[in-house]
């Protein structure tokens, strides 16, 4: 594997572990905050609303269909699907706009622009449905966190479980968070990204985990954890620093060139890496530090004294 740190050296990563616990943790406290002020902007998904879907002759540019849209006074996510002559809009609940009066106004509008364009589909998402999404929503967030808290434990230490649990949720939190204060649609695919974040994110854990276990059997008797954390967070920096590197250059790229229709997504897993790659490395270390993890929990049995662990560390 390429590295980026010279053998040997070890990166004080829990010198700082309090200042940026408390980082964290005010990012924390400004998303719930957020979420309780303004709310998530949810999408039709969650909401129920009006999807009508339209096929023209040609491909069209989506810039020029909204604005015939909004001369009928229809304002609603608009998006290609399929091929760039199909459109489709999704138009919000709205007092005056029925199923019947929405479908006419997009006919109207759309044939201001190709005056052949066929109606694919109307269609109306009821509100019972979209609390139903949102209940099954958070309802798959909550099983994953309490799921993942039994497989850590059960695998490494119920310090450890609890430390990763509480990283996690950091995650989701801020993720949605984001989504709060800039007030982006949150829709079905928004959630795959979370959930998508959460498993991501545990992976990270579960890597810096097992190198810490791991030092913790193999490094002197006298190392103290602390020194087990730094060795063996720095010993996985380059692997995190790959992988998520990579990963990111791939999210950017959809967030660029894209379009409107996945935009949310490649937010949630952009916010959720970055976020989640500094949780990896210092939330779930701090909580297990915290709780007060020693050698002996990771110990499974007598290790003898080494003379020397051949580690130079940075200031």
């Amino acid at each position: 594997m390429l590295q980026f740190i010279k053998d040997g050296t070890v990166i004080p990563f829990m010198k700082i572990k309090g200042t940026v616990e408390l980082i964290c943790i005010a990012l924390v406290i400004g998303s719930i905050v957020a979420m309780c002020t303004k709310g998530l902007n949810w999408g039709l998904d969650f909401t129920g609303g009006i999807v009508v879907e339209t096929e023209y002759t040609d491909g069209v540019d989506l810039n020029q269909v909204k604005d015939a849209y909004a001369k009928e006074g229809i304002v609603g996510t608009t998006q290609h699907f399929g091929s760039q002559k199909d459109v489709m809009v999704r138009v919000a609940p709205k007092e005056g706009l029925d199923q019947q009066t929405v479908t006419n106004k997009v006919m109207a509008a759309s044939k201001t622009i190709d005056e052949n364009v066929k109606l694919s589909r109307s269609e109306y998402v009821g509100p019972a449905v979209g609390e139903e999404l949102v209940e099954s929503g958070i309802l798959a967030i909550v099983v994953s966190l309490i799921a993942i808290l039994a497989y850590v434990a059960f695998r490494f230490e119920w310090r450890m479980a609890t430390g990763a649990v509480i990283s996690l949720a950091y995650d989701v939190i801020v993720v949605l968070g984001v989504f709060s204060v800039m007030q982006i649609e949150y829709d079905l695919t928004v959630l795959a990204a979370v959930l998508t974040v959460v498993g991501y994110s545990l992976n990270d854990k579960i890597v810096v985990f097992d190198r810490i276990r791991e030092n913790a059997v193999n490094l002197p008797r006298n190392t103290s954890m602390y020194d087990v954390f730094n060795i063996s967070i720095t010993e996985t920096l380059s692997r995190t620093i790959i992988t998520s590197g990579t990963t990111l250059i791939t999210v950017v790229s959809l967030m660029i060139f894209g379009g409107e229709m996945i935009y949310g997504f490649a937010l949630a897993l952009f916010v959720g890496i970055v976020f989640g790659t500094i949780s990896s490395i210092y939330v779930a270390s701090t909580w297990a530090l915290i709780l007060g993890i020693k050698r002996e929990n990771l110990v499974p049995v007598k290790v003898e004294k080494k003379e020397s662990d051949g580690y130079e560390t940075m200031d």
